[in-house]
């Protein structure tokens, strides 16, 4: 079985054979295959590795694995999803590694972590990783293996101070967390000495030739498709959003140099094409793109796109898709209030929503999932009415034309203005309230776990103490109510799960990720946080 899911692989590198003294490494993803070679990411960080003549690298799935070394020295994960720590304790325990940094010895490899959960906020997750990649891989990756190879026959401590001292390289033991008390909020967060940097900055990379498949295969969860990265992170700077402002700045690709040498190569193994990217209609070359894409060989390619801007779907964008075997679009509009629009600082008007809706349709769409958000910052009920209003006007100008609202939770996320609120307890009143008004509108409402939305909260803002209760949960389950119990459980041992999840934090308060640097700095994010006005 293993064997003939590895065979299906079309690569789009060349690996290079390992030398005889290769560091032999383990790079996981804690879920299964299908999930995880589906990840652009993780993809890339495997090809990085392979094409290493001095590392021997194997990858490790939840239900399968290629070959692995006896004696790893590294063994990585790529952490793209919060509850997936649970699969991260149990591929540890099925390689006999324990658990938490501070118990492994050096007989044990060195475990590292990276992807957009650690970047976001480690914390919670600190206790169990002895390295920490934060941000972009690029060139992140190969300055942390160059390292490792300067220090690889040293002992585990001079290991990681030597790692230490690499730009965007955590090494969360060698940080302290005091408290102002067990149950309090967080005093301090200092390096042991002197010798190690006060400050962890993100590392971004600036190129302009941006990523692409490594590989397609038709066990990946979207069969055959090959991906290739348009645009990275988002101009808009939306108040509440991490793919925005963790990602900072706005960068795109070459269309001569990345996006068509890219897709002429992808397009020799599969005819199936990912347009990737948080607003990939902004790319400033897109039209020209599209008129690439629109050429007669390329009429049997199926596109998909992700995301896009709602006031850059035009009639042309709609037709090509259509002809290219996409049925629907998905646009974020967050709410129908202008008001609260421009408190989250959302540059979109209502009339604009209407005319995309209308282009999409008379361009050949069958229908348009439209992305809305509860519980936001300054939010009244008539806010959320006037959701409701806008899904009704929608579905009015556009008989026959399939709308769904896709619905979630507003939640804090470290690195951006809005990290100091919390989740309005409400939100899981107007969730029903929306569902009830708009299935009665014959409107298909999609909203989002308002219970994963309160852990996804706890782990955004957590901090080290959350470590002891990831480890009860997984004993109990992953509902709501484990978590719950296991916070009864910790009683005084750590803050209760109202001030992790909601409530709204001093602006003056230390914050569990204080000395992990994001794109801005956190005054610029104050001034942010006062411009919208809440």
């Amino acid at each position: 079985m293993t064997d003939s899911v590895f065979d299906a692989e079309r690569l789009l590198f060349t690996p290079t054979p390992s030398n005889l003294d290769a560091i032999p490494i383990i790079f996981a993803f804690p879920n299964e295959y299908t999930v995880g070679i589906t990840s652009l990411g993780y993809q890339l960080v495997w090809a990085t590795l392979a094409v290493r003549s001095d590392v021997e690298v194997s990858r490790l799935f939840t239900d399968l694995h290629e070959p692995l070394p006896q004696h790893p020295e590294l063994v990585g994960f790529s952490f793209s999803w919060e509850l997936d720590y649970v699969n991260i304790f149990e591929r540890l325990e099925f390689l006999n590694i324990p658990l938490r940094s501070i118990q492994r010895t050096e007989k044990y490899p060195l475990i590292f972590g990276g992807g957009p959960v650690l970047t976001a906020n480690p914390e919670p997750f600190a206790d169990f990783f002895d390295i920490i990649l934060l941000g972009d891989g690029e060139n992140l990756l190969g300055n942390f293996i160059d390292a490792y190879q300067q220090v690889r026959h040293e002992s585990r401590l001079t290991q990681l101070r030597h790692l230490a001292q690499i730009p965007g390289i955590y090494i969360p033991s060698l940080y302290q967390v005091s408290y102002h008390s067990l149950d309090g909020e967080i005093q301090e967060i200092k390096p042991l000495d002197s010798s190690i940097p006060s400050q962890v900055q993100k590392q971004t990379y600036r190129g302009n030739i941006l990523s692409a498949s490594t590989v397609v295969t038709e066990k990946a969860a979207w069969e055959n498709i090959y991906m290739v990265e348009v645009v990275r992170s988002c101009p808009e700077m939306c108040r509440f959003c991490l793919a925005s402002y963790l990602t900072l700045p706005f960068r795109t690709a070459s269309l001569e140099a990345s996006l068509i040498p890219a897709i002429e190569k992808g397009l020799q193994v599969t005819r199936r094409l990912g347009l990737l990217g948080a607003s990939v209609t902004q790319h400033p070359e897109f039209d020209q793109l599209l008129d690439y894409l629109t050429q007669p060989k390329y009429d049997d390619v199926r596109l998909s796109i992700a995301s896009v801007r709602t006031n850059t779907v035009t009639e042309k964008l709609a037709k090509t898709l259509a002809k290219r075997e996409t049925r629907t679009l998905t646009i974020a509009v967050e709410s129908g209030s202008d008001r609260l629009r421009k408190i989250i600082n959302k540059k979109l008007e209502n009339e604009e929503i209407l005319q995309a809706i209308i282009n999409a349709k008379n361009g050949g769409l069958q229908g348009m999932k439209i992305y809305g958000m509860v519980g936001i910052p300054g939010e009244e009920l008539e806010d959320v009415q006037a959701t409701v209003d806008l899904m009704r006007a929608l579905k009015k100008s556009a008989p026959g034309f399939r709308l769904t609202l896709g619905c979630s939770t507003f939640v804090p996320k470290s690195h951006t203005p809005f990290q100091w609120f919390g989740v309005n307890p409400d939100a899981e009143k107007r969730l029903k309230l929306l569902e009830k008004q708009l299935k009665s509108n014959g409107i298909d409402f999609r909203p989002e776990s308002y219970k994963w939305s309160v852990i996804q909260a706890l782990l955004s803002r957590g901090d080290r103490r959350l470590s002891h209760l990831l480890e009860l949960v997984r004993n109990y389950g992953e509902s709501l109510g484990s978590y719950r119990r296991a916070f009864k459980e910790l009683r005084g041992k750590l803050p209760t799960m109202e001030y992790y999840v909601n409530q709204n934090w001093d602006l003056d308060q230390v914050l569990p990720w204080e000395h992990l640097q994001g794109p801005l700095p956190v005054a610029t994010l104050k001034k942010h946080l006062s411009d919208s006005g809440v």
